[in-house]
């Protein structure tokens, strides 16, 4: 009879100047049976942690489901990013020396995927092209990491994790904003998988490289289908899925609402056939969803101190108050207080932390023509 194995080893992320490795434990949980390879990583930036603690109750109740397949999970990818702290606050966000986002140097190349795809033949089976595919992916990656003149920390890290995440069929990237409410990014070809999570809100992106985990996924697959599609004249499904999940705000852990995130990605899983159970269901909820295009940045003209009147995930209507911004200067005449309106109907997803702000501050991330998902 089949039964749960957690296995529990280490990786090397990065060194320090004093030359100690940075390590981070990687649990691969596995039952003997087949399967996808799940990989699941969360922290990537160090503020962003409340992905550990869904990792915790992931790994407590996989111990009793059996696993078809192999599940991957590493909690608190990036060590560096998370002990980067001025006082009380995590500065977690980019590499201190290179100053690079940390969730942008992974790999893809295009023309790779191209030149790949003209090598392969209309009879080649399609377990056989994604064996391969994963393989040269791998030899990139590895290639990339080994170049002679070396990479900044943050892709190197990248590199790192991508080497293990690349041979991965499902690949989920645990995030956080600064003050957010939960929403998911979606290729936009996988928008019907919307339903399978339980997030009330949906970004779809299109098939373009900016760097993150979740487009270094899903982008070389999606292109590799393209042009096979076109050579062959028929449809190629390699079955690879990879998203961003927000679990709301950054520097929070909550370990009710991490046990709710836990139970969303099981329900997932179950639909994938990766677990073997049916206890798990999406929640019912309304879920609402933007192209990337429509997902819009609200910046602010001037500096201040704000109050933030729209909260994550409420419906706003053209002309109401944003925020307000008190401005030191003026405070004995009319100029003392600044009304921020919105300039459409929107839905605020994220706001910026704090409540001082410098004049062309990110103040929030909005939905505009939004629409349900069924």
């Amino acid at each position: 009879m089949s039964s749960t194995i957690i296995n529990k080893t280490h990786i090397s992320v990065a060194q320090n100047a004093s030359g100690r490795h940075l390590n981070v434990p990687i649990y691969e949980i596995s039952s003997g049976m087949d399967g996808p390879h799940v990989y699941i990583q969360s922290s990537i930036h160090g503020s962003e942690v409340q992905g550990n603690v869904v990792i915790y109750h992931l790994i407590q109740a996989l111990k009793n489901i059996l696993v078809r397949g192999k599940i991957t999970l590493v909690p608190n990818c990036n060590p560096v990013g998370t002990n980067i702290k001025a006082g009380e606050y995590t500065l977690g966000r980019f590499d201190p020396v290179n100053g690079t986002n940390w969730n942008r140097g992974y790999y893809y190349d295009e023309q790779s995927v191209i030149e790949f795809a003209n090598n392969v033949s209309e009879t080649d089976d399609i377990s056989d092209i994604r064996n391969a595919f994963k393989a040269h992916t791998l030899n990139k990656i590895i290639e990339k990491k080994q170049q002679p003149w070396g990479l900044g920390l943050a892709q190197q890290l990248n590199l790192t994790l991508q080497s293990i995440s690349s041979q991965a069929d499902i690949v989920l990237d645990l995030h956080n904003g600064p003050v957010s409410s939960r929403h998911i990014y979606i290729p936009e070809y996988l928008a019907h998988q919307a339903n399978q999570f339980s997030m009330p809100h949906t970004i779809l992106i299109p098939n373009q490289f900016a760097g993150a985990l979740d487009e270094a996924s899903f982008c070389p697959w999606w292109t590799l289908s393209d042009h096979l599609g076109a050579r062959f004249g028929r449809d190629y499904d390699f079955n690879i899925e990879a998203y961003t999940l927000e679990m709301g705000s950054q520097e929070i852990i909550d370990f009710k609402d991490g046990e709710k995130d836990a139970c969303s990605i099981l329900a997932y899983l179950q639909h994938k056939d990766a677990i073997a159970t049916n206890t798990y269901q999406p929640q019912k909820m309304k879920r609402l969803c933007v192209y990337l295009k429509d997902y819009k940045t609200l910046f602010t003209d001037f500096g201040g101190m704000v109050e933030y009147s729209a909260q994550p995930g409420q419906l706003i209507k053209k002309g109401e108050t944003l925020a307000k911004v008190l401005n030191i200067d003026d405070l004995d005449n009319q100029q003392g207080v600044k009304v921020i309106k919105a300039p459409c109907d929107l839905i605020p997803i994220l706001h910026f932390p704090s409540a001082s702000v410098l004049s062309g501050t990110q103040l929030y991330k909005c939905f505009t023509q939004y629409f349900e998902i069924n």
